[in-house]
């Protein structure tokens, strides 16, 4: 089974969406290559929305356009990694953003501020890595397609432990029944695979 298949099956089958291979031209205009064909599929069949309620990805005709934020984000980026700060020091910003030649090409974010990008590194884009700049931290890369990386993403959430999200202190305080409502309702413990279009 493949990556995208798997997060079909736990994310579930879309809402039903009119996706069209023409909303993707002007974006790959823009990037200069054709973008990973995962990513295209996983953004046609669900749109733009939040993976788990964290991981926020943008389909090209969705409420807030893909190339639209792609080219906010790649500015953005450009002129903090020009700026001088952290001059120098290529472990935060170790890559160039795009429009410049293999640059970074953004495709989403989580709200604890990490910008998610694709490393253009091979000819073929279904061989690009993922490149997250992690707020305030640095870089990681990962290994792998898009859908292989958002699967990875869902797993993490599914792994935690049953009292995850709430501080160590409080759990002195609270009930085991109360603790057992609390992930029930889902404020605390695992986070139930989903996906919430906007």
């Amino acid at each position: 089974m493949s990556s995208l298949d798997e997060l079909r099956a736990l994310l579930g089958e879309p809402v039903g969406r009119e996706a069209h291979s023409r909303d993707w031209d002007e974006v790959e205009q823009y990037v200069g290559a054709a973008l990973p064909s995962d990513f295209k599929a996983f953004l046609d069949a669900y749109g733009s929305g939040t993976v788990c309620g964290e991981l926020a990805v943008f389909h090209p005709g969705g409420s807030s356009p893909l190339l639209e934020r792609m080219r906010g984000i790649h500015r953005a980026f450009a002129e903090y990694r020009d700026s001088g700060v952290g001059s120098g020091d290529t472990e935060y910003v170790p890559y160039p953003f795009h429009p410049e030649p293999g640059g970074l090409i953004s495709w989403g974010y989580d709200p604890s501020g990490d910008e998610h990008f694709f490393l253009p590194c091979t000819p073929d884009p279904d061989g690009w890595k993922v490149v997250t700049m992690v707020h305030e931290v640095g870089c990681e890369t990962f290994d792998g397609p898009f859908s292989a990386f958002v699967l990875a993403f869902v797993r993490e959430r599914l792994e935690v432990d049953r009292y995850h999200g709430i501080e160590p202190e409080a759990l002195e305080y609270l009930e085991p029944e109360d603790l057992e409502e609390l992930v029930a309702v889902g404020e605390i413990g695992p986070v139930r695979p989903s996906f919430e279009p906007f």
